[in-house]
């Protein structure tokens, strides 16, 4: 590997080209988070619902994004994910996904 070849998995592109790139987008999200999370607190309650596992499994998930570990994507897909392996016997009862996984821990 020469000082022109990228890694394997690095991205091809400056650091200073993808700040450039992608900024403005990731700031509209960071945005809409930040959004959210105010909306739950001016709901019906006035604070964070501590029992609800979506809004523990996020609020772990955004202090992963300041730990300065790798992989920051996979990692926060793993805290949403539902890491069982057997199916379920029946959906019923289930309106949808919910974004995250009720029996993490």
């Amino acid at each position: 590997m020469n000082a022109t070849t990228p890694a394997p998995g690095a991205c091809p592109l400056p650091q200073s080209k993808v700040i450039d790139l992608y900024f403005m987008e990731h700031r509209a999200k960071l945005l809409d988070i930040a959004a959210f999370l105010d909306r739950i607190e001016r709901g019906a309650g006035g604070k964070f619902p501590a029992d609800d596992f979506r809004i523990k499994a996020m609020l772990e998930a955004v202090k992963m994004l300041l730990d300065g570990q790798p992989q920051r994507a996979r990692r926060v897909l793993e805290i949403l994910s539902d890491p069982t392996m057997e199916p379920l016997e029946s959906a019923a009862g289930m309106k949808g996904a919910a974004g995250a996984w009720p029996g993490r821990k």
